[in-house]
């Protein structure tokens, strides 16, 4: 029998999430979505066949014909809407950042922790993209030796309208956080931000480095650029003993035309990454039905948010700043959560 399914945010990522559910994913089925423009609630709904809107997220947390939630509702709201799935039993995939601040972290996972059970995962849905699979398994072949450098590069077209400067690094570059915690299988011990010339009229300080510094040495830097205006580009590489593996590049059209030769590149994510927006909305769903394991936690989410309030410290400082793992993390690491 398939698991009803509601979506708390109807706006591009809602939207996406809906479509990927109702025709990519097994198991599952759209029943309702929320937003508050009622309208478009009831556009996304419709389109896929879900029999119920709201105007608010917590009524469709309660709403009795939902028994999972998906959480794409804009990040302030991220938190509480999370408590809600929590207090009323139903599992939730929320979109990054799991909570804007730490405080709100942790209180979502001694929440998740008084249930007894996984409740939470968190979209970091780079950890289902065949490519950056395919990184991990090469890396963890062993044949390129240990890793020593990791290269990354975050650019987008255009940064949403919404965006903050503060949002290049709390809502963009957590993904690399992320990636790079996952694939590396070390944590984060310090991170310095670094402000290029910023390209002309822009308001994001764009573009930004942040260099990470890895347990065991490991260095990882990271552009984040919002506004490269050419498109939607996303670059990898790992700097190893014994060779190097660099992310592939999805296939793009080629064009030829007047003595020119040209690819093309996605206008955003959904171009990218349809992919690994359906894997892991699958491999939830199999989480579910206690098939399967993966993706990321709460504790996952909360380490996002801890990097990212040091970097954050460091660009308006301009000063390195360490990151220690709490108590907190200490004491969930030792035994209550594995994700």
């Amino acid at each position: 029998m398939s698991l009803a399914i509601g979506i708390i945010g109807a706006g591009v990522m809602g939207a996406d999430h809906a479509r990927t559910l109702a025709t990519q994913v097994g198991g599952a089925k759209l029943v309702a979505v929320s937003d508050p423009d009622e309208a478009r609630a009831c556009e996304v709904a419709r389109a896929h066949e879900a029999r119920r809107h709201h105007t608010d997220g917590f009524a469709l947390i309660e709403d009795p014909a939902v028994e999972a939630v998906i959480v794409a509702s804009p990040d302030h709201t991220h938190a509480g809407m999370v408590l809600a799935c929590l207090r009323a039993g139903k599992p939730v995939l929320c979109e990054k950042p799991l909570a804007p601040t730490m405080a709100e972290c942790r209180e979502l996972i001694e929440a998740e922790h008084r249930t007894g059970r996984r409740m939470i995962q968190v979209g970091f849905m780079r950890r289902f993209d065949p490519g950056y699979a395919a990184m991990y398994a090469t890396l963890s072949s062993g044949r390129l030796g240990r890793p020593l450098l990791m290269h990354c590069a975050h650019r987008n077209a255009a940064a949403p309208g919404f965006f903050t400067p503060e949002m290049s690094i709390a809502n963009a570059a957590v993904h690399e956080f992320d990636v790079a915690r996952w694939l590396l299988g070390l944590e984060a011990v310090a991170v310095t931000a670094l402000r290029s010339t910023s390209k002309a009229n822009g308001a994001l300080r764009d573009p930004i480095l942040l260099l990470l510094e890895m347990q065991n040495g490991v260095l990882v830097d990271i552009e984040i650029f919002m506004n490269a205006a050419y498109g939607y580009d996303i670059r990898a590489e790992l700097v190893c003993e014994n060779g190097t593996v660099e992310l592939g590049r999805p296939a793009s059209n080629l064009v030829r035309n007047e003595g020119e030769e040209a690819r093309t590149f996605p206008g955003d994510w959904r171009g990218r990454f349809g992919d690994a927006y359906r894997l892991q909305l699958q491999a939830w769903i199999g989480n579910l039905r206690g098939k399967e394991h993966g993706g990321a936690g709460a504790l996952d989410g909360y380490v996002a948010t801890l990097i990212a309030q040091a970097a954050l410290r460091s660009l308006v400082s301009g000063a390195r700043e360490e990151i220690s793992p709490d108590a907190f993390i200490a004491r969930t690491y030792h035994g209550r959560e594995g994700s």
